[in-house]
């Protein structure tokens, strides 16, 4: 369940530190009954960034496709896939 904390509490850094790393939810922050900002755990950004990352690559491949783009066959790509990082 998400967590509402006024910007008062965040004098207290070691509890706000504490629930972020419990819960592995954002916490809002409110200044004067609004939000104000969010605060999470840099595990749980890092996983929503990536997510965002591939959604927007999704988004991108989907838009070139409605355009008119010539997609690879999923045999073809996950071949050249397999070549490219068998290197590393």
């Amino acid at each position: 369940m998400a967590q509402i904390i006024p910007i008062r509490d965040l004098k207290n850094t070691s509890a706000i530190s504490e629930m972020c790393n419990a819960t592995k939810e954002p916490i809002f922050v409110t200044k004067n009954g609004y939000g104000d900002m969010v605060l999470m755990n840099m595990d749980v950004y890092n996983q929503t960034m990536a997510r965002l990352f591939v959604y927007d690559k999704l988004k991108e491949a989907e838009d070139e496709l409605k355009n008119g783009a010539q997609g690879t066959p999923a045999n073809e790509f996950m071949t050249n896939l397999r070549a490219q990082y068998e290197k590393l």
